[in-house]
């Protein structure tokens, strides 16, 4: 079996400041050096392929989340017992809770309520016609999903930056993940008191799980990290997706004439959305036992990363990865993850997102620049912090 100094080495952070705001580059580096490679900084295996990455998202019995998915042991120990950190029959039974609400048959029950949303969004948007893309993109979400989770009108202001913070936490302990612990800490309290005083919103999410834990299904005390489980991936990973949207049409005009011509691709620009710019980078998973991942060997106990953004540009799976095309067949993206651990909240990100361009597409005759757009740092979430742009009315 090849032994670890047989392995390519990547010397280079690819959690420095100015990585995170330009990851490609990275990921292109990595890919060339081949499907497994070792990151001295944070010791631990990349996995930059499309390939390899499906493989071991796949075998949940051989690369677990049970022992967490951060780059850190703290993150790692301060989330065990969440619906991202668990496996097996803990993972299905936690999920099991409240999927009845994220069914496609519950999704398409709220289609009427977030289009409409979308339609005012657009409107008011419309109405200033210079915005900033970021805002625009975050109305939405702001406004479905604390009301699906059930989170109580208090406190609602802090959600984008509690969000953005329980994600920046499960990066390597650098100064990005430190900074981001009083936040992170601050919504765990506040979830806390909110399903201790059971503030939650009557026939909501939070609501379900009180219910179960009532009736002995889950213990009081796995509600509020529940909550926030549903609650913050919702948030970031849609408005990641809705500002990339915005951002990529503002760039690429003529992707937006064929939207517009043929509203039909909407669904399918949505996955080449989140196939080019991945609102998750990557987490990792724990080695449950002695194994291999392309001809390298990997112990028992070891960690690997998986690259999901590095893996939607993979040559070796896309033509022509590098270019924005919404009539592309992306439906194979792992932007959203992929197997039993694929993000939960992905059908609902997808309802949001196509609301958003469907509205789009009805009222915006352009998109355009505006000025400088400017990244968000965050060690998982990759999204604009901020997108000034111009909507040309139709």
């Amino acid at each position: 079996m090849p032994q670890r100094h047989e392995v390519p080495v990547y010397r280079p952070d690819i959690y420095s400041p100015e990585a995170i705001l330009d990851p490609y580059p990275h990921y292109a580096n990595l890919r060339e050096l081949g499907p497994v490679v070792w990151l001295p900084k944070h010791k631990i295996h990349a996995l930059p392929r499309y390939a390899e990455c499906k493989a071991v998202l796949l075998d949940d019995k051989t690369f677990v989340s049970g022992d967490g998915v951060a780059l850190n042991p703290v993150a790692n120990r301060l989330s065990r017992g969440t619906t991202l950190n668990s496996d097996g029959d803990d993972h299905a039974r936690r999920r099991a809770l409240v999927a009845h609400r994220l069914t496609p048959r519950a999704l398409r029950a709220m289609k009427e309520a977030v289009d409409r949303q979308a339609a005012e969004i657009v409107d008011a948007a419309l109405a200033r016609r210079t915005v900033d893309g970021v805002e625009v993109a975050a109305a939405l979400p702001a406004a479905v999903v604390p009301d699906l989770v059930g989170w109580p009108a208090e406190g609602r202001e802090n959600l984008l930056r509690w969000g953005a913070a329980t994600f920046d936490i499960l990066g390597p302990l650098n100064g990005q993940a430190v900074q981001a612990v009083p936040a992170g800490l601050g919504m765990a309290r506040f979830a806390h008191t909110v399903a201790k005083r059971r503030k939650v919103l009557p026939g909501s999410m939070g609501d379900d799980l009180l219910r179960a834990a009532d009736a002995g299904e889950l213990a009081h005390a796995e509600c509020p990290a529940l909550m926030i489980d549903y609650l913050a991936p919702s948030l970031d990973t849609t408005l990641s997706a809705i500002a990339s949207a915005l951002h990529l049409f503002a760039t690429h005009p003529g992707q937006w004439q064929l939207l517009k011509d043929d509203p039909a691709l909407i669904p399918n620009a949505v996955n080449e959305i989140v196939r080019y710019e991945s609102p998750l980078r990557a987490f990792s998973r724990k080695v449950a036992r002695d194994t291999e991942v392309a001809g390298t060997a990997l112990p028992a106990g070891s960690r690997v990363l998986i690259l999901y953004a590095s893996a939607n540009r993979d040559a070796l799976e896309w033509d022509d990865p590098d270019t924005f095309d919404i009539r592309r067949d992306a439906a194979r993206q792992l932007g959203f993850g992929h197997g039993t651990h694929g993000c939960a909240g992905q059908g609902l990100a997808r309802l949001e997102t196509q609301a958003m361009l469907r509205a789009l597409v009805a009222r915006v005759d352009k998109i355009e620049p505006a000025g400088q757009p400017e990244w968000a740092r965050n060690n998982i979430i990759h999204r604009l912090g901020r997108l000034p742009i111009e909507l040309i009315p139709a």
